[in-house]
């Protein structure tokens, strides 16, 4: 194949993948990629260890604020029209269907525990293992075990965990 026809090949190519939406750029004309790391809210089914790191099994949810809360609940049936979502948030969980991801054992980690008043408490993985297992190693006062966390997450790794206060 001749060097006109390969570039003739490529730009079809190229041109037909854009117009199938394969193809996002940037205002200043970069392909877009996905972000190096997103966060994502929801709840952890449970927290094992592994050789050196820990199995994470999550249960994605939206956490939704304002009108979009308001909205949410409406159609979830969980306040009438005209109502407003307590405390400005709904959280949404449409689905139990679970992500399994890696979380390395030096992965960051804040739980919401009671001294004077609610406060985040830095905790390592294995003790937040242990938690999510029902027991409480570090004898802390907690908030509420069940409480959705914040996931930091690069790739298939989870590099943070921050517990959700919930008044």
């Amino acid at each position: 194949m001749s060097v006109g026809r390969v570039g003739v090949v490529a730009g079809v190519a190229i041109l037909l993948a854009a117009a199938a939406g394969a193809i996002a750029t940037t205002a200043t004309g970069q392909l877009a990629r996905p972000p190096s790391s997103v966060v994502q809210f929801g709840y952890i089914r449970s927290l094992a260890g592994q050789g050196g790191a820990y199995r994470m099994r999550f249960d994605p949810a939206l956490w939704l604020s304002g009108a979009t809360a308001n909205r949410a609940a409406v159609e979830d049936g969980a306040i009438r029209p005209g109502e407003t979502v307590p405390n400005d948030y709904y959280i949404r969980n449409e689905s139990r269907r679970q992500l399994t991801y890696a979380v390395p054992a030096n992965a960051r980690v804040t739980i919401v525990t009671v001294g004077a008043g609610p406060r985040s408490t830095r905790v390592s993985v294995a003790e937040l293992a242990a938690i999510v297992k029902g027991r409480n190693p570090g004898k802390r006062k907690l908030y509420g075990p069940s409480l959705g966390y914040w996931a930091r997450i690069v790739g298939d790794r989870v590099t943070r965990l921050d517990q959700q206060y919930q008044p």
